[in-house]
């Protein structure tokens, strides 16, 4: 029986993935990749699945979360993690590969699966029918974007303007104070650390001296007024901060009962209130300097950042109001996306979106539009990552790697020597329990042609 195909628009890591996930499930994909006809300005290699950065796939230990991640997508039968622990290469706690070997191992297998045809050109237009997977990354061509722009409406963006996270655990509230200005909203929506003029001059003093990313060409842009590097807004005086971000109106200390010399806000990034971001930080600091500055904040000595600041080009939907927890468009299901342009950072964190990508648009080819598999469970490492993206606060959505702070909280009291490793154990557990669930329905082939929902 010919079964229909699948169009997956991108060969970087998340198109390749999911292309070898739909056909080793049979099903024939047809995988458009436009170089060597074009070349984005990060690119330089034909090669499929090139890494255009780092050759670092971070941390190797279930003590990071992307360490996770890596285990569950080897545990998964990833195209990925087979080519990463082929290409390794020493990198003490981290997981780094030769890229060349890795982008020449990826860029064979897929070449040569019988049910991928690999055509080499640009695409400018989304197909108009069929399966389609768009995983065309952070510098999708200005042709497609606007083809992706007329079906998400506004909530396509082309530029990152990202302000840091820390956990709420390494936040010290014993010098916070929770308010939002005025008293708006609930009154204490936001965590505030307020500063002395001492400590504001302090500050001051660090950010402005902190070493700042050089911008590359295809990352250099024109900053909006609102949202200005915090370090290029202090340039402009004194007090421009405390006029801006830092702004202390209306929040007064119910410790002192005055209002700070200076503050910064920390507003709740998940709906659990295990992440925050500082307010208005967006930055071009290096990442080394940004933890020494910003743990200059009273109230972040021993913050702990799941994610530092950055502020470069990126194109990314608005996931939360784009995207269903299967990566399908709410709009137009069989559209999936996969990738950074789904909203979310980082190697990895892309393959392991195509994996769960190319498992449901294969399930749409072969048994329809009910087919599709959930996620693995938000106890682990794909599925805290998929729930992020298409469940976080639409209002303020930004890119984000895996980290634990994603993760449901564990139950009882647990010693923090041992909550990493505790949510690890129960990460792994809890996707075993999702395979078995589903175990003839990830199989490849669709053995027995298994309808959806036969699987528990």
């Amino acid at each position: 029986m010919t079964r229909p195909g699948i169009t997956i628009i991108g060969g970087g890591l998340a198109g390749c993935e999911a292309a070898w996930q739909a056909a080793e499930r049979g099903i024939p994909v047809k995988l458009f990749e436009m170089k060597p006809t074009r070349y984005s300005p990060a690119h330089s290699r034909p090669s499929l699945a090139e890494l255009v950065c780092s050759n670092s796939l971070r941390g190797a230990s279930l003590e990071n979360a992307v360490g996770l991640l890596k285990e569950e997508m080897r545990r998964l039968g990833t195209l990925f993690m087979s080519a990463a622990d082929a290409t390794r290469v020493p990198a003490g706690g981290a997981l780094a590969v030769d890229r060349e070997l890795f982008s020449a191992f990826i860029t064979e297998k897929v070449q040569s699966h019988p049910m991928i045809t690999v055509i080499r050109e640009e695409v400018a237009e989304i197909p108009d029918d069929g399966i389609i997977i768009i995983a065309s990354g952070p510098l999708t061509s200005e042709s497609l974007a606007a083809g992706i722009a007329a079906l998400t409406g506004p909530y396509l963006y082309f530029y990152d303007a990202i302000a840091p996270i820390v956990t709420a655990s390494s936040i010290d509230t014993d010098i916070v104070f929770r308010a939002s200005r005025y008293g708006k909203g609930d009154g204490d929506d936001y965590l505030n650390c307020p500063m002395t003029f001492q400590e504001y001059e302090c500050f001051l003093a660090a950010l402005l001296a902190a070493e700042k990313v050089p911008a590359r060409d295809f990352e250099k842009l024109v900053h909006f007024e609102g949202c200005m590097p915090v370090e290029e807004l202090a340039s402009r005086g004194k007090d421009t901060l405390r006029f801006g971000p830092m702004k202390p109106v209306g929040l007064a200390d119910p410790r002192t009962g005055r209002e700070p010399h200076a503050v910064v806000q920390l507003r709740m990034e998940n709906l659990e209130g295990s992440l925050f971001n500082l307010v208005g930080f967006q930055t071009k600091l290096t990442y080394p300097e940004q933890q020494r500055v910003f743990r200059l904040i009273p109230g972040l000595q021993q913050a702990e950042f799941v994610r530092l600041g950055s502020m470069h080009r990126n194109t990314y939907l608005n996931a939360p109001n784009i995207l269903t927890d299967t990566l399908q468009m709410k709009s137009t299901p069989r559209i999936l996306f996969a990738g950074q342009i789904t909203g979310v950072e980082g190697y990895v964190e892309s393959a392991a979106t195509g994996y769960n990508a190319g498992i449901n648009a294969a399930r749409l080819a072969a048994l329809g539009m009910d087919a599709v598999i959930e996620p693995p469970p938000a106890t682990t490492a794909h599925g805290a990552l998929i729930h992020y993206i298409t469940s976080a606060e639409s209002r303020n959505f930004q890119p984000m790697n895996v980290n634990y702070g994603l993760f449901p909280p564990l139950d009882g009291k647990i010693r923090k020597s041992e909550r990493r490793q505790r949510l690890a154990q129960r990460a792994l557990d809890d996707l075993e329990a999702w395979r078995a669930r589903f175990a003839q329905l990830l199989l490849p082939g669709f053995p027995g042609e298994v309808p959806a929902g036969n699987g528990e």
